[in-house]
């Protein structure tokens, strides 16, 4: 079966881009996770986070806006930097309280992330990897308005694997078997 080039033969890395990588989600806590992990990700591998994103469901209370928004400096310092599951980088976690808080100062971020891109998948039809943008002003204009509502670790490069991977934009090259499903 033809993947994507970036998928490895990991198991993780199969299941993530075979089942979750492109699809079209509205779910605002899937949504809020994968906005939270993207951030992570920055400077570092992908398969690095999704390693460690069942600890991160631990420590970072599900994912939960709410509790991460009031999650306090005693816990990120106390806790989480001393917690070898998770990526310990302190602005990437006080980020992720940042981003909670400004998640919930949102009257519908669900329409708001969808927003960028009209309310509907773009579909691409990328026949190489090369092809594909790594930035386009879809992921520009996201990174713009986020910062603006007091969000961090939201790049436009951070955007558009954001876009990416919740499905706003599908990037399935034409040889893998997903785009057949997804377009």
């Amino acid at each position: 079966m033809k993947r994507c080039h970036w998928c490895s033969d990991d198991p993780l890395y199969l299941a993530y881009h075979d089942e979750e990588w492109g699809v079209p989600s509205r779910d605002p806590a899937h949504l809020f996770e994968m906005l939270l992990l993207e951030g992570f990700q920055a400077g570092l591998s992908w398969i690095t986070v999704l390693r460690k994103r069942p600890r991160y469901r631990d420590v970072l209370f599900g994912f939960d806006p709410v509790a991460l928004a009031g999650m306090d400096d005693d816990y990120i310092f106390d806790v989480l930097m001393h917690d070898t599951g998770i990526i310990r980088n302190r602005l990437k976690l006080k980020a992720a309280r940042q981003n909670a808080q400004a998640w919930l100062r949102q009257d519908d971020p669900v329409a708001l992330v969808w927003s960028f891109v009209g309310g509907k998948p773009l579909i691409h039809h990328y026949a190489r990897h090369e092809d594909i943008p790594l930035v386009t002003p879809e992921a520009q204009a996201m990174s713009r308005a986020l910062k603006k509502a007091g969000f961090t670790f939201v790049g436009p490069t951070i955007c558009q694997s954001y876009l990416q991977a919740i499905g706003a934009i599908m990037d399935h090259t034409t040889d893998c078997f997903r785009y057949r499903q997804l377009a």
